[in-house]
């Protein structure tokens, strides 16, 4: 007689990445924060619609009305799910069931640069040495870089791609309310008419490159700019890229030396 099988469990536990928007709280006043969240949600569109929330209250002393500002949030269909902050704010989030996070910054991506001339040797130079010399076990070598994703395919409208800890890039058409979002840099060869947000987990030397520039919005690092109104001639549908300086993106032609 065989033995029956054993009962699969009804639940499981397994490791899960998820993204997440954080909101950055610089006063505690409660009209002030509603007032800001309003206009942010208004310039932004239906960017962040539907997006987990994180709240980050660390700068605050101050105690934040937490059910006020919750149901604002989810008013504006924002999904709180964590809280990073200190004292009587934790504790007070915490009693509304937000969890408690760390949002550590990422490591930073390590800059490119090109190896001199002098280090890139000829063939001929390589076949000489290894020929003349015993091969000799390489150590220390460095990590490799994940590969940029790249996607050869029309992006429609509500359709979102993230690359993560990497490039996106995109061949072809990023369409009006579509979405494209990565930890490094964004290519997009063709029209871009989305949304595209650049350094998603705080990378601020991240770019956003476009060879038609016409999107809804574009973000670096969690700085946005919604682009209600058609830009000037020499940026729209032309080929651009857009940059953080200071907190501020600057938007402009593509191979601009200025």
């Amino acid at each position: 007689m065989s033995q029956a099988s054993p009962t699969k469990p009804a639940l499981d536990f397994k490791s899960a990445a998820l993204y997440a928007v954080r909101v950055v709280l610089h006063s505690a006043d409660s009209q002030a924060l509603f007032s800001a969240l309003d206009q942010r949600m208004q310039d932004a569109g239906s960017f962040f619609e539907g997006e987990p929330i994180v709240v980050d209250a660390s700068q605050l002393d101050e105690l934040v009305d937490w059910s006020s500002l919750l149901q604002a949030l989810r008013g504006h269909g924002l999904h709180p799910i964590g809280i990073v902050a200190q004292g009587d704010n934790l504790t007070a989030a915490q009693a509304q069931g937000l969890a408690a996070v760390d949002l550590s910054s990422p490591p930073a991506r390590p800059a490119s640069t090109p190896a001199p001339e002098s280090e890139v040797p000829a063939v001929s130079a390589v076949a000489s040495a290894q020929a003349a010399e015993p091969q000799a076990a390489q150590t220390d070598s460095p990590a490799i870089a994940p590969a940029a994703m790249v996607v050869n395919r029309q992006l429609r409208s509500g359709q979102r791609l993230y690359a993560r800890h990497t490039d996106l890039i995109v061949i072809g058409v990023v369409g009006q309310g579509a979405e494209v979002i990565a930890d490094g840099n964004i290519h997009v060869y063709g029209p871009l008419r989305g949304k595209a947000m650049a350094g998603a987990r705080g990378d601020t030397s991240a770019r956003i490159f476009s060879t038609e520039f016409n999107p809804e919005l574009v973000a670096v690092a969690g700085v946005y700019r919604v682009l209600d109104n058609q830009l000037e001639p020499a940026l729209h549908r032309k080929p651009c890229v857009v940059q953080l300086e200071s907190e501020t993106l600057r938007i402009t032609p593509l191979g601009d030396k200025s």
